[in-house]
């Protein structure tokens, strides 16, 4: 920054940060990871804490984190929307999936 001249503040939001960078990928590709995951990061401590974690709910948690590593690959890489999307599409679905069956286990318990 010092080498540019880059004041912080001059970088306050994320348009201004790409007007004034080169390269916004890892900084945006950061931001997105902040999505989706929320509902990840949710899901897996109620799993536990109520004790229906299952294979099926493991394999779609493994399954969500490795389509998450395969966007962030993509989108730091070569960032090909449709590939980024389908690897985004994908974790989508686990993370419901995992949702999904988790509140059918909660009403079987009822």
């Amino acid at each position: 920054m010092r080498t540019r001249r880059v004041t912080p503040q001059s970088l306050a939001t994320s348009r201004e940060a790409a007007v004034r960078l080169e390269n916004v990928a890892a900084a945006d590709n950061f931001r997105n990871l902040f999505e989706l995951p929320v509902l990840f990061f949710a899901i897996c401590p109620a799993l536990y804490v109520t004790g229906h974690v299952t294979a099926v709910q493991l394999g779609l948690a493994w399954a969500f984190v490795l389509f998450r590593c395969a966007h962030s690959l993509i989108h730091v890489t070569y960032n090909r929307v449709l590939h980024r999307f389908r690897a985004y599409l994908l974790s989508m679905v686990c993370v419901f999936a995992m949702w999904a069956a988790f509140a059918v286990q909660l009403l079987r318990d009822v």
